[in-house]
């Protein structure tokens, strides 16, 4: 995988680095598993993403790549380009699954900081509409979104846990 076909990546020491991260994000997410995911991850790793809160640590970063599989056991992704200067790394790539029986997919770009060539921070960007729109297209769904954990506000996360 290269940077985009030329374009973008800034031809350095680093950039070996972030080549090789990103050769390991592009297998992990062509056959995701949490633990392939959190291969990724450096044990102080914070993740930021829309309709989710704020993960801290690989144990949350654990619970939060389950919820997301339980939801979309077929999910997975292909890479696109990425591009990378110094400790960050953009990876432009699309994330593809069904939902309820229907095809989904939505392009994002995850921005990491990288530290021992793991991924310090990961904030990604996306639209969230295509998600929003096949959960509101999908009612038999909205139970099993409900009781994924996913999107819902902490303070409902702490009511499903102790219930």
């Amino acid at each position: 995988m290269s940077a985009g076909s030329g374009q973008g990546a800034i031809r350095d020491a680093s950039t070996k680095g972030a080549a090789e991260f990103v050769a390991a994000f592009a297998d992990a997410w062509a056959r995701p598993t949490p633990d392939r995911l959190l291969a990724l991850l450096h044990p102080d790793v914070r993740l930021f993403a829309p309709l989710t809160a704020p993960t801290v640590g690989l144990e949350s970063a654990r619970d939060e790549f389950r919820r997301v599989f339980e939801l979309f056991p077929d999910l997975h992704g292909q890479v696109h380009r990425w591009s990378a200067a110094g400790d960050l790394v953009f990876i432009e790539f699309t994330l593809l699954g069904t939902f309820e029986g229907r095809p989904l997919q939505w392009h994002a770009v995850d921005r990491f900081l990288l530290a021992d060539g793991r991924g310090l921070e990961r904030v990604s960007y996306f639209d969230p509409s295509p998600l929003v729109t096949a959960l509101i297209r999908s009612p038999s769904g909205w139970r099993k979104w409900w009781k994924s954990g996913l999107g819902p506000p902490l303070s409902r996360r702490r009511f499903q846990k102790r219930h």
